[in-house]
């Protein structure tokens, strides 16, 4: 019988939550990134330089060349390789937040941290192989010596996001997909989602941006800063082809409530100016950032005011830390950004 963490006191705790480590793939196929993988290792060590001021960088490579490739940008981009633990664990690619294991916790007890694992299928089978990916989560759970609940269904990490208060986002485009769990209804994910992250409530938003292959992941949408703060893009421009969109989900976060009766706090963040591949729209966002210890690392795209108006937006949001823009302009080539490059483990 499939033990559910929700029943022995678990829950997914905030990003904001103090972490032990972020968990992190270096980045080593060439097709992610077709043309244009040259600059993607020094913005991993970016990444890297400004985690490990605050914790333990986890990082999974392939094996000692890797890893000592990976040592020698790292040292280029000045990052402290003192706080990164490396492991010879080979991946598929980089995107450790959508396979990676997902940690719930309770306040007290033996195994206080355990490892929730979900399926992962590529967001749909559409970049096959996958299978090296999905065994990190065990991976992981057996180095921290973690217990592992397998919930049986595909989900990726960056398709929800929690406010460690009972609550989760996600959107319908995403998990309502056909090509994720096509014999389940949204009240029988939902159920999933309670049964083990700890949830009571779920909040769906509708569609995702244009060029985004994950299917509308919710971390390119919108993203709890608070207990009941949330951050959400939007595209002014009505000519934009995210605009209706995301004025729809717009109107369903102002309509929504929390559990006391009032009114979330929705704060807008802009949509960067437009980034292209081969005619194709690149999924370039500010939500996609992601929170350290040290530092909130945030995504920029050489979009001038656009950028200075996100990082400064967030700065507000995050009082407590440095809000750290990072050019992700190479990164997000391969169709992702800081967010889905990394994942958290609470303290």
């Amino acid at each position: 019988m499939t033990m559910l963490p929700t029943q022995h006191g678990y829950k997914m705790p905030a990003e904001w939550a103090p972490h032990d480590a972020t968990w992190i793939s270096w980045p080593h196929k060439l097709e992610t990134w077709p043309d244009k993988f040259e600059p993607v290792p020094a913005v991993f060590a970016r990444m890297v330089r400004a985690l490990a001021e605050g914790e333990t960088v986890n990082l999974c490579v392939s094996g000692p060349e890797m890893e000592r490739e990976a040592r020698k940008v790292l040292k280029a981009e000045r990052a402290d390789a003192s706080t990164v633990q490396f492991h010879h664990w080979p991946t598929n690619d980089v995107w450790i937040r959508d396979y990676g294991p997902i940690f719930v916790q309770r306040q007290a007890g033996a195994n206080r941290t355990m490892v929730t694992k979900w399926l992962y299928n590529s967001w749909g089978g559409k970049y096959p192989p996958f299978d090296l990916d999905n065994r990190i989560p065990f991976r992981a759970a057996e180095l921290c010596n973690m217990p592992v609940a397998e919930a049986g269904i595909v989900l990726e990490g960056g398709s929800i996001d929690v406010n460690g208060e009972g609550l989760l986002l996600t959107t319908e485009a995403c998990l309502l997909n056909k090509n994720r769990n096509p014999h389940l209804t949204r009240e029988q994910i939902e159920q999933y989602l309670k049964d083990f992250l700890g949830v009571h409530r779920v909040i769906w938003l509708g569609d995702g941006i244009e060029g985004d292959d994950t299917d509308g992941h919710v971390d390119d949408l919108t993203r709890f800063v608070g207990k009941e703060r949330i951050v959400t893009i939007v595209e002014d421009d009505e000519k934009d082809v995210n605009h209706k969109a995301l004025r729809e989900n717009l109107e369903r976060l102002h309509a929504l409530r929390t559990d006391s009766g009032g009114k979330f706090e929705i704060i807008e963040l802009p949509m960067p100016e437009p980034l292209f591949f081969d005619d194709r729209r690149l999924p370039a966002s500010y939500a996609n950032f992601y929170i350290g210890n040290a530092g909130v690392l945030v995504p920029t795209y050489r979009s001038g005011k656009k950028d200075e108006a996100a990082v400064s937006i967030l700065k507000d949001c995050f009082p407590d830390r440095p809000v750290i823009g990072i050019d992700s302009t190479d990164l997000v080539w391969g169709l992702g950004s800081f967010h889905c490059t990394t994942q958290q483990q609470p303290r």
